[in-house]
Order: structure tokens, then sequence, then C-alpha cells
């Protein structure tokens, strides 16, 4: 009795105690497991000062003696993609340059634009009180033929110059430098470069630098030719793009290649010519306002001289009507940019003939497989004329067709200028 009491006491106790534990049991807490970082292998980023070239190499270049795949992996990188680098480093310094120097050409045309108008009609001023006082003053007088020939003199040379049109070379340079740049990225990210590419790459780039110089004397571009010349920033000789996806015929077809001849053909006949008629016409315009300038102002000074000679109320009218003048035809010519006008279509023009250039070359290469993928190659003409697949299919049918009937044809290549 008293072994089964004992039991009995020992179930009870061991029952209230599992109770109680129950009850005062606490949440488990998440296990955290805590690991040594993995020491990554040591990379060098090649940034010392070349000394012949002043360049800075920002190429990330693995290196670690004790390591095989990694000094492999370096060696695979090839030459001409380290060299592509190189280019693109020269680029974005040239962008660079071409954006400043642009702000600071625009401020030159501001600031002569303004301080030119204020010079004449001040001087304009000074030659009316004279006039209107009735009185000789001499300090007058000579004041506004000082004026008068000191703003002949900067017209000169701002009309010499163009700064509205230097401006617009520097915003095609700029924006044509971007675009070499980002076809340089793109092939470094999807293909794999060779040393053609990068001869292509420095071609172009010296071509762009010929096209849009930067310094002013000796090599500045003739602000007045004869006639519209398109602006050339391409190499003379093109070499035809290589895609290695090919497929079947590398995407060209015999319908292909006429609506692409059919395109250079309405470019040729519409786009081209209509943009050097209206270049020329800005051209004249601003060679008639260049010379008018300069000209007027110098009449206003001469009337002004004679003033404080003769004091002839005809010289009077002659340099305040001059002076007048003078400076609304400077704010018609550089507040209105005729130049920056000229330049733009002189760029224009010259992005036609780049189309018609790179067009032809594409299609005198006989060989389907060394040329650019046909069906890109269309996406390529389509976009930068601003049209569909569709509408430019349509254009070329057109233009077939009005050359069988013997029609004009109205619609024009491009939508996008």
């Amino acid at each position: 009795m008293a072994s089964l009491q004992a039991t009995n006491f020992v179930v009870s106790s061991s029952s209230s105690s599992n109770q109680i534990r129950a009850a005062i049991s606490l949440p488990k807490l998440p296990s955290v497991r805590f690991s040594a970082p993995k020491l990554r292998q040591p990379t060098i980023q090649s940034e010392q000062l070349n000394s012949k070239d002043g360049l800075i190499n920002t190429i990330p270049i693995q290196n670690n003696v004790h390591s095989t795949p990694l000094v492999q992996e370096s060696s695979s990188i090839s030459m001409a993609t380290f060299q592509l680098y190189a280019i693109l480093e020269a680029i974005a310094d040239r962008v660079e340059m071409h954006n400043n120097i642009g702000e600071q050409r625009y401020n030159w045309n501001t600031l002569l634009l303004n301080s030119i108008n204020m010079i004449t009609l001040t001087a304009t001023t000074m030659v009316g009180v004279a006039a209107a006082t009735g009185v000789s003053v001499m300090g007058l007088k000579l004041a506004s033929s000082v004026m008068f020939s000191a703003a002949t003199g900067m017209l000169v040379l701002m009309n010499k110059i163009q700064p509205s049109q230097l401006v617009e070379e520097q915003r095609n340079a700029t924006r044509l430098f971007k675009q070499l740049q980002s076809k340089i990225k793109t092939l470094l990210a999807v293909g794999s470069p060779c040393q053609d590419d990068v001869n292509d790459a420095m071609e172009k780039v010296l071509a762009l630098d010929k096209a849009y110089p930067l310094p002013l004397l000796g090599v500045m571009l003739d602000k007045f030719p004869a006639s519209l010349e398109p602006a050339v920033w391409w190499p003379t000789k093109q070499s035809p793009n290589s895609n290695k996806a090919l497929k079947n015929n590398n995407g060209w077809t015999k319908e292909l290649e006429m609506e692409m001849r059919e395109v250079v053909e309405v470019i040729k006949r519409k786009d081209s010519e209509d943009y050097e008629r209206l270049g020329n016409k800005a051209l004249n315009m601003n060679k008639v306002l260049a010379t008018s300038g300069p000209l007027l102002t110098g009449i206003a000074a001469l009337g002004s001289a004679f003033m404080v000679s003769s004091n002839s109320p005809w010289a009077t009218t002659v340099a305040a009507v001059a002076g007048a003048l003078a400076s609304a035809v400077n704010t018609f010519e550089h507040g209105g940019q005729v130049g920056m006008v000229f330049e733009m279509y002189r760029n224009n023009a010259g992005f036609f003939k780049l189309m018609q250039e790179s067009i032809k070359s594409t299609l005198d290469e006989c060989d389907v497989e060394k040329r650019e993928n046909g069906e890109l190659f269309e996406m390529k003409v389509a976009l930068q004329l601003g049209r569909s697949l569709s509408e430019l299919r349509d254009v070329a049918k057109k233009s077939s067709y009005s050359r069988i009937e013997g029609s004009s044809m109205d619609e024009f290549a491009s939508k996008l200028f």
C-alpha cells in the first residue's frame, strides 16, 4: 500500500512538473548560422597615368600571380578591346570639349550682339541730341563718331566668325560624337571587336575632328562659301558593317534591294535637293546681312565725322538713319541666328548624303554575307527617316510608280526634318 502511494506521488509530481514546464516554456529562437566571409581574389585596376599620351586606363584587369585561371581570363581580352576603350575615353573628352566651347560661343553671340546694339543706339542718340539742341556740341559729335567706328570694327569681326553658326557646329559635333560613342559601346557589349573595328573607329573620330574643328585660326570652316556643300563627317571610304548572325541570304532579297535603291532616289530627288535649295537661300541672306551691317555703321561713322567738320544737317540725318538701320540689321542677323540656320541646312544635307552613300556602299557589296543583315539594315534606315517599315516600303513603291509613269513625286523620304 505504501509502495502504491509512493508510485502515485511520483507520477502525479512528474505530471505536474510537465504542466508547469509547458506553462512557462519560452518560444524557440531561430538558429542563426554565422559563416566567415570568403576571401575575394584581389582585383587590380590599372589607373596609372600613361606618361606618353596622358590617358588614364580605367579598364578593370583581374590579376593574381597565384591563380592560373585569372591570368588566362585577363589574357583572353583582345588588344582591340583595350584600344576601343582608349578610343571611348578620347571620345568622351571630345564631347566635353565641344559642349563647353559651344556654351562659350553662345555667350559670344549674346554678348557681342547686345554690346554692338548698345554702342550703335547710343551713338545714334548722341547724333539726335546734337541735332535737336541746335548747338554745336563737339564732345557728342566726336563720341558718336568714335562709337560708330568701334561698332563697325566689332561688327566686321562678328560677321566674320558667325558665333551662332559656330554654336550649331559644336552642337552637331557633340551629338555625332555621342552617337559614335554609343555604337562602340554596343560593339563591345554584343560583339567581338577586331582590328578592323579599331581602325574604323579611329577614322570616324578623325573625320569628325576635321568636319567640326575646335580652333578658329587657320582651320575654321568657311562661313560664306560660294554655294552650300553638305557637311561630311565620315571617312571617304566606308567599310560595310558585318553581322555575325547569318541565316539564309543574310536577310537580303531582290525586293529589299529594289526598295533601298528607290529610297536612295527619293532622298536624292526630294530631300537633298530641297535642303540644298533652302541652304543656299539662307547663305545668300546671311551674305547680304553681313555686308549691310558694317556698311551702315560705316556710313553712320562718316556722317558723324562730317557733323564735326561742317555741322551739316544732311550729315546728321544720314548718321542717325544709318545707325538705326544698322542696329535693326544686326539684330535680325545675329538675334535671328541666320548663320545657325545655314549650318542646320548644311548638316541636314550632309545627313542625307551619308544615307545615300551608306546604302549604295552596302548594295555594291556583291557578297551578301559581308553585308549588314538586311532586315536590321531596313529597320535602321526606317528609323533614321522617321518612318515605320510599312511606310518606308510605300515610299519606295510610290517612287517606282512615279518613275514608270513619268510623274513627279511630292512626298519626301524623311519625316524627321
